[in-house]
């Protein structure tokens, strides 16, 4: 059975370009393109790991969702990859060492992310 991933993004176009690449690992894939709707289908679907923007509805979306699913019984264990242009639109810029308690994620990357990358991050985050 295929490992289920949860992208969260409003970017449509990144959204499928990311679906391509993940279902030709053999991955499946689900999507949603806010954070409310993300939390929902992450709660009905149980994905073994979520993409996450931190940039839709407001500038820190993202990072008010991984609080959201660390506080969640149901999915506190799921690994979070952070996909996000934030530090490209505000200069904030993260170490996942630094701002461990800040950022509840696996991973953080800014985007754009080269597809053989994205397949290795997540490869990783699932332990394959």
């Amino acid at each position: 059975m295929p490992k289920k991933i949860l992208i969260i993004d409003d970017d449509i176009d990144l959204v499928e370009a990311m679906r391509l690449t993940l279902e030709s690992a053999g991955f499946e894939v689900i999507d949603a393109q806010d954070g409310l709707k993300g939390l929902e289908k992450a709660k009905a679907e149980s994905p073994d790991l979520i993409i996450l923007d931190v940039m839709m509805g407001t500038q820190d979306e993202g990072f008010h969702v991984a609080y959201q699913i660390r506080q969640d019984d149901q999915l506190k264990d799921t690994p979070i990859i952070m996909l996000t242009a934030v530090g490209q639109e505000t200069g904030f810029s993260f170490d996942k060492d630094k701002d461990e308690d800040f950022l509840p994620v696996e991973e953080f990357i800014e985007k754009p992310v080269d597809p053989h990358k994205l397949i290795e991050i997540v490869k990783v985050n699932l332990g394959m």
